[in-house]
C-alpha cells in the first residue's frame, strides 16, 4: 500500500532480524516517581571489558577471576590433550611389548565366584529385601540430617566411616553438608552391597572370602575421595593452582608408567631420598661369610661385655631385613646390641633367575644351618638363640622340627615375631592360594625366567590395604600433583625383592594351600617333620591389628610345640607391632603366661602393659642365660670381613 514501507522479505529458512532495543539516551531515559530519588547502580570505576566475543556472564567477572578462568581451562586442556596422547603410547607400548610380562584382568579369576554369590543373593528374596529397607532408612535417615544442616542446625550423621579410615581427614568431608551428603551415601551404599555379599547363603568360606576382598576392592576404587570432581581437596587445589595441580600429576603418572615399562609403578616415597647403609641399615658391623644364597653380618658390639649365648636373625626373604635396622632411633639391631646381646642376622640374596630351582630345604640348610656354622666358629659358642621374622619364621619353625629328627641341638631357643606354622586361619593372604590365582604365578614366573618380580609382590600386598598404600597415593600424586616424600617405612616397602620359582610355589603350596607342617605331613631331608618334637624354650610374638599374619593364626602356631610357649600380644600392626622401640612409648602389649586351649581364654587371662614388648622379651632371654663375656669383634680370629655391613645382597633393586 502507498505510504506504507514493506519490509525485505528474508531468505528461505532464514529466521527474521530480531529488533533490539535501541541503547541510545532518549530510549534508555524514563521519568522518575515523584519524591524518590533514582539509585545508581554500583559499578566499579575500571569495569572489565570482555574480550570480543565472549560471553556476558565473562563480562561481569573481575579482570582477576577471568584471568584464573582461562589459565584453568588452558591446563585442563592441556592435561586433557596430554592424557589422550599418553594413553595412546601406553596402549601401542602394550602391543608392541612382551605382553606375558603383564598380569591378566582377573588373574583372581573371581568372576564364577562373583556369578554364584550374586545368585545365592537374589534367591532370597527375604534377605534381599531388608537389606534395601535398611538402605532405604538410612536414606531418609541421612536425607533428614542434611536438609537440617543445610537449614544451619546440628544433626548427627546416618552412618559414620570406620576408625582409622583416612579418607575423611579433610574438614570439609564433616564441615560442608554437600561433601558430608556424598560421604555419607557412599557408606551407606558401602555398608549395603558388603552386608549382602557377606551374609549370602549356601556360599563356602573360600568363596566368601574371595568375593569379599574383590568387592572391597570394587568400593574402595569408586569412592569419592578418588576422584577430582568429588574431592574437595583436589577441586580446592585446582582452583589455588590454577589447574596446575592436574598436570604435575599427569606428569607423575607418565614417569611412573614409564617406570614400569607401560605398567603402572606407583610411587609412594622418594626413591632417592635414602641410601641403605648410610640413611638406613647403618648399625655398624661386617658381613663375615657369604653364599650364593645369603650374607651372614655380625653386628658389632655397644657394650664392654656381652651376653654369652649370641642371638641369629632368620628375617623373612620376601623383603629386605633392614625392616629391623631403619632409622637409628628405631632400630630393634641396634637396640639389641645396645642392651649387650652379640647379633648376628641372615641377609638373603635378591635372586636372578640363575637361582629359580632353589628349594625350600636349600635355604634351611645353606641358609639357616650354614648360618649356625659361622655363628659357632666366629664365637666358639655352638648354641644360639634364633629367631624368625614372618616367612623366617616360618622357616625356623620348619628347621627345628627337621633338628629334632636330626638330633640337632645348635637352637637353644626360638623366638617369632609375627610368624605363622598353622594357616588355617592365615587371613586375607588365602586369596591368593587357590588354583587359578596360583597358576597365574607359575605363568608370570616362567615369563621372568623363573623369578617372580619384586613389584608383583608389593602390588598383592598393598592390595590388602589399598586405601592406604594404593588409592591415598593416587589422590596425592595424580590429583593433587604432589611428589612423594622421603618416609623410610614406605621406602622399605617398595624396596621388594624377586622369589624363585621352585622356592616360593613350594611355600604356597605347602604351607597356604595345603597346611602341611601343621599337620605333620610335610617332608624334608627324609623325615617326617613333627613340631611336638621341638621341646626348646619358644617365645611367640602377634600383633592385634595383623592382616598378613592374624593374632589367631600365631596362637594356632604356638599351642603346636611340645614345650614351653610363652604367646604375647602386641599392639597394631604386622610391622609396627614388631618394630616398637621402647623410647618411642607407643601402644601396647598383653602377657599371659599361660596357653589355653583359645586366645579368647588367653585374653581373658591377660595383662595389659603399656609401651613396647622388647623389654619384656629381654627379661624372656636373659632368664635362659645371662653369663657375660668380653665384647666380641666381629668374625672373631677365625672368619675375616668381606665387607662392611649392612652387606651387598640387601643393595641389589629388583
Amino acid at each position: 500500500m502507498a505510504g506504507k514501507k514493506t519490509p525485505s522479505k528474508p531468505a528461505d529458512g532464514a529466521k527474521p532480524a530480531r529488533k533490539t532495543p535501541r541503547s541510545d539516551s532518549k530510549a534508555a531515559a524514563k521519568p522518575k516517581p515523584a519524591g524518590r530519588s533514582a539509585k545508581k547502580p554500583a559499578v566499579p570505576p575500571e569495569a572489565p571489558k570482555a574480550p570480543e566475543g565472549a560471553s556476558d556472564f565473562a563480562a561481569l567477572l573481575p579482570q582477576a577471576d577471568l584471568e584464573a578462568l582461562e589459565t584453568i581451562s588452558r591446563n585442563v586442556m592441556q592435561s586433557a590433550l596430554k592424557s589422550q596422547k599418553l594413553m595412546a603410547d601406553v596402549m601401542r607400548r602394550s602391543l608392541e611389548g612382551d605382553t606375558s610380562l603383564m598380569p591378566k584382568a582377573d588373574p583372581l579369576h573371581a568372576t564364577p565366584e562373583l556369578v554364584h554369590t550374586w545368585e545365592k543373593v537374589l534367591a532370597e528374596p527375604e534377605m534381599l529385601l531388608q537389606a534395601q529397607s535398611d538402605l532405604y532408612r538410612g536414606y531418609l535417615d541421612l536425607w533428614a540430617s542434611a536438609t537440617k544442616r543445610v537449614m544451619g542446625e546440628e544433626a548427627p550423621p546416618a552412618i559414620e566411616p570406620e576408625k582409622g579410615d583416612k579418607r575423611w581427614r579433610s574438614s570439609e568431608w564433616s564441615e560442608h553438608p554437600l561433601f558430608d551428603a556424598m560421604k555419607q551415601s557412599y557408606l551407606l551404599n558401602q555398608r549395603f552391597i558388603l552386608s549382602l555379599v557377606n551374609n549370602a547363603p549356601g556360599v563356602d568360606e573360600a568363596t566368601r572370602r574371595k568375593v569379599n576382598f574383590v568387592t572391597r576392592q570394587m568400593i574402595d576404587a569408586m569412592a569419592p575421595t578418588n576422584f577430582a570432581l568429588t574431592n574437595p581437596d583436589v577441586l580446592k587445589a585446582t582452583f589455588e593452582t590454577r589447574g596446575e595441580n592436574l598436570t604435575r600429576g599427569l606428569m607423575n603418572l607418565v614417569n611412573d608408567l614409564e617406570r614400569g615399562n607401560g605398567r603402572l609403578a606407583l610411587s609412594q616415597s622418594d626413591m632417592d631420598g635414602f641410601e641403605v647403609g648410610k640413611d638406613l641399615a647403618s648399625t655398624p658391623g661386617e658381613v663375615i661369610w657369604r653364599n650364593e644364597i645369603m650374607e651372614l653380618i655380625q653386628y658389632a658390639p655397644a657394650t664392654d661385655t656381652v651376653r654369652q649365648r649370641p642371638i641369629l636373625i632368620a628375617p623373612p626373604w620376601i623383603n629386605k631385613f633392614y625392616i629391623l635396622d631403619l632409622r637409628p632411633q628405631g632400630s630393634m639391631i641396634r637396640w639389641l646390641t645396645e642392651q649387650g646381646f652379640t647379633v648376628f642376622l641372615i641377609s638373603w640374596v635378591n635372586p636372578a633367575p640363575a637361582l629359580k630351582d632353589k628349594t625350600f630345604e636349600d635355604y634351611i640348610r645353606a641358609g639357616l644351618f650354614e648360618a649356625l656354622d659361622k655363628v659357632e666358629e666366629a664365637t666358639g659358642e655352638r648354641q644360639v638363640d634364633a629367631i624368625g621374622y614372618c616367612i623366617g619364621g616360618t622357616m625356623l619353625g620348619s628347621a627345628l622340627a627337621l633338628m629334632a629328627a636330626e638330633n640337632d641341638d645348635r637352637i637353644a631357643s626360638a623366638t617369632f615375631f609375627a610368624a605363622q606354622l598353622d594357616f588355617s586361619l592365615a587371613g586375607e593372604l588365602l586369596v591368593f592360594i587357590d588354583e587359578e590365582w596360583f597358576r597365574e604365578i607359575g605363568r608370570l614366573m616362567d615369563a621372568q625366567d623363573g623369578v617372580l618380580d619384586g613389584r608383583t609382590m608389593a602390588d598383592t600386598f598393598n592390595m590388602l590395604r589399598a586405601n592406604d598404600l594404593i588409592w591415598s597415593f593416587v589422590v596425592n600424586n595424580y590429583l593433587l600433583g604432589k611428589s612423594p616424600q622421603a618416609f623410610d617405612l614406605l621406602y622399605w616397602n617398595a624396596d621388594q625383592t624377586r622369589m624363585p620359582k621352585t622356592l616360593h610355589l613350594f611355600y604356597l603350596d605347602t604351607f597356604y594351600r595345603n597346611n602341611r607342617l601343621s599337620k605333620g605331613e610335610l617332608e624334608l631331608g627324609g623325615h617326617r617333620l613333627d613340631l611336638k618334637k621341638v621341646k626348646i624354650p619358644v617365645f611367640m610374638q602377634a600383633s592385634k591389628e595383623d592382616h598378613i599374619a592374624p593374632a589367631d593364626s600365631v596362637y594356632c602356631s604356638a599351642r603346636l610345640f611340645g614345650g614351653k610357649t610363652q604367646y604375647m600380644m602386641a599392639g597394631s600392626g604386622h610391622i609396627a607391632g614388631v618394630v616398637n622401640h621402647p623410647d618411642a612409648n607407643k601402644y601396647q602389649h598383653w602377657v599371659n603366661e599361660a596357653l589355653p586351649e583359645s586366645r579368647e581364654e588367653w585374653l581373658a587371662g591377660a595383662k595389659e602393659h603399656p609401651g613396647s614388648w622388647w623389654p619384656h622379651w629381654k627379661a624372656w632371654l636373659l632368664s635362659m642365660n645371662d653369663t657375660q663375656v668380653p665384647a666380641r669383634k666381629p668374625g672373631g680370629s677365625k672368619l675375616k670381613s668381606l665387607c662392611p655391613a649392612p652387606g651387598e645382597y640387601v643393595k641389589v633393586r629388583s
